[in-house]
């Protein structure tokens, strides 16, 4: 401690420079032997890059201009070292040129004080370099299509959401930057659940399909299913399946209202979390009883992808229109009114409806009120969704998904005796 003390501070951000670009140099040097072929740089040949991007950086101190000059020298010998490679190999990268460029940068924010960045710009540089292997592998497995996908999230949540403004127009109170961050989350959860199961394809069979299905969207997964007992004659499996699939809607129900809602969360979460777990619970354990077709199944469904920007502008559209009915039933109608529209828009998607009363509940709609509704709009989709196994669905498996959705939806309205 003493020593360190002693020592002025410019030789500790020497001993740094010189130790980050030392660990690049050494990845590079196990890169270079492994290769067989000339390589740029390593153990030597870094941490001089690392210490001229430091003495650059120290010599401009507040002109950028030296240092930028210097930068420029730099990349014009790992230029040169590029040209040579072209001629010396058949498949030359230009990964070790870029760290060179990367270790003159550590030196200069060193010599900044950013140590913080200069140390994690190294780590980071490290993990890009020694995962190469890896990492081809991962872009060999990833489709054309799902970085076009991933761009739209992006689109629609780091792009479209901050430029819109967070405040209320007109009587029905309606917030945009709220309104599209609902459509975010909704897109967030339905994209994790739809990246595992482009990650899990053909594993885990219809158990796997249905815990994931019910995160994405229960109700395609029910038709789904529902469509695929009556070619493959496993009743127990695919009933089971829905019934999964359907439990899972309630914990997805208590994420959004966690997320959007907290008071109206603490009203449901509870029995909502215990419907969940009976619905996953005997779900799974229909589907081990054997069915009399013993066949293996496996997986089929190809999930569609849930980041379609119209489909974001129509979920939004939805929302305010769900919105603005809830205040105008809540006005005009009452309780019972916001209780008939619960029950008729279980009948289709269940999201802008659950989502425009966290929007409402606590302000314009009285807490216990927006709480009934959204178990009753729960139980009303899932009556619905027991109604599509039964007409799609070979009859057994049709009349097992009917019965046990049936059940669920029954029990989900269980916190309608203390709410009302």
């Amino acid at each position: 401690m003493e020593i360190y003390n002693r020592l002025p501070p410019e030789a500790m951000q020497i001993l740094l420079v010189l130790f980050l670009s030392f660990l690049i140099g050494l990845e590079r040097e196990e890169r270079k032997t492994a290769a067989g072929f000339y390589s740029f740089g390593g153990v030597r040949t870094f941490p001089l890059i690392g210490l001229i991007g430091y003495s650059m950086a120290l010599i401009s101190g507040a002109q950028m201009l030296p240092l930028a000059v210097g930068f420029l020298v730099v990349a014009g010998f790992l230029l040169l070292s590029y040209w040579h490679k072209l001629s010396a190999s058949e498949a030359p990268g230009v990964t070790t040129e870029m760290s060179g460029l990367a270790t003159f940068l550590v030196g200069a924010l060193i010599c900044n004080n950013h140590l913080w960045i200069a140390t994690t710009l190294s780590v980071a540089s490290l993990l890009l370099l020694d995962l190469k292997v890896a990492l081809e592998k991962l872009a060999a497995r990833i489709a054309p299509n799902e970085i076009f996908t991933f761009a739209k999230f992006l689109l629609l949540s780091g792009v479209i959401l901050p430029i819109l403004p967070n405040e209320e127009f007109s009587q029905f109170h309606i917030n945009p930057f709220k309104t599209w961050l609902v459509v975010v989350a909704i897109s967030t959860i339905s994209y994790l659940s739809y990246v595992l199961q482009k990650m899990t394809k053909g594993q885990g069979g219809v158990v796997l399909s249905a815990l994931l299905g019910g995160a994405y969207s229960s109700t395609v997964t029910t038709v789904v299913m529902a469509r695929r007992a009556k070619r493959e004659l496993r009743p127990h499996l695919f009933a089971g399946g829905i019934l999964i699939a359907c439990g899972v809607m309630y914990l997805r129900i208590v994420i959004l209202l966690a997320l959007f809602n907290h008071q109206l969360m603490l009203l449901l979460y509870i029995p909502f979390l215990l419907v969940a777990a009976l619905g996953v619970g005997f779900g799974w354990l229909w589907t081990r009883i054997a069915d009399k077709n013993t066949q293996e199944v496996q997986r089929e469904a190809e999930p569609k992808n849930p980041l379609e920007l119209l489909t974001a502008f129509l979920f939004a559209a939805l929302f305010l229109a769900m919105l603005i009915a809830t205040q105008l039933a809540v006005k005009y109608l009452g309780t019972a009114g916001v209780n008939t529209l619960a029950a008729i828009m279980g009948v289709s998607d269940v999201d802008p409806f659950i989502m425009g009363l966290t929007q409402a509940a606590g302000t314009l709609t009285a807490l216990p009120v927006a709480a009934a509704a959204v178990a009753i709009a729960a139980s009303s989709n899932n009556i619905i969704k027991g109604i599509y196994a039964y007409s799609l669905a070979d009859r057994k498996t049709g009349i097992q998904a009917l019965v046990m959705l049936v059940t669920l939806a029954a029990m989900g309205l269980i916190p309608l005796f203390w709410l009302g």
